[in-house]
């Protein structure tokens, strides 16, 4: 099963879902059916997919072939539980497309002498080299060679999930452990 996350794109989907679906319904009843487990269905009564999970404000509905984590407002209440104005085809063509445009995103993203940035929006580093899969980021204390899938799109610019500090004691304990002797030396 692919596995994708959409927040940007989700936000337009609940549009959509509120406007055909819920015109009378608050965004409260609607919330209190979207339970784990339970079924959605589009507006037509086509079963769109299943509740995987729950947490806070957001639902992840999962197709069987794609997950996807939309916000508990772009569900309405109906008879047999939640209901989402799109079908099962255009929630799974919504996310394919979301996942080609990331893709795009992160590609255009990873080149030589662009800044690479913490979860936090800390700066990390500045990617010196890609070679094929990996780029190799440039800390203040490291030149550290990370797999290009290490690399998520952020709004202004790569992000990898450490900050300069822990990737440079990274980088620190993975050269300790290579100078360590070997067993028979």
């Amino acid at each position: 099963m692919k596995s994708i996350l959409l927040i940007a794109s989700a936000a337009l989907l609940a549009t959509g879902a509120q406007a055909q679906t819920a015109p009378a319904t608050s965004a409260t009843s609607s919330a209190s059916k979207v339970t784990t487990g339970a079924t959605v269905t589009d507006t037509a009564g086509g079963t769109v997919g299943t509740i995987k999970s729950v947490d806070g404000e957001f639902a992840v509905l999962s197709t069987g072939t794609v997950e996807v984590r939309l916000p508990l407002t772009s569900f309405a209440a109906g008879a047999s539980g939640p209901v989402i104005a799109l079908t099962k085809s255009q929630v799974e063509s919504a996310a394919s497309g979301a996942t080609a445009e990331r893709q795009a995103k992160l590609t255009s993203q990873i080149a030589a002498g662009t800044t690479v940035l913490d979860q936090s929006g800390g700066t990390v580093g500045k990617i010196e080299s890609v070679e094929g899969e990996f780029a190799t980021v440039a800390t203040e204390k490291n030149k550290v060679k990370l797999p290009v899938s290490a690399f998520a799109a952020g709004a202004n610019g790569p992000v990898i999930g450490m900050t300069a500090a822990q990737l440079d004691a990274a980088a620190a304990a993975a050269t300790t452990s290579a100078d360590a002797p070997k067993a028979g030396n």
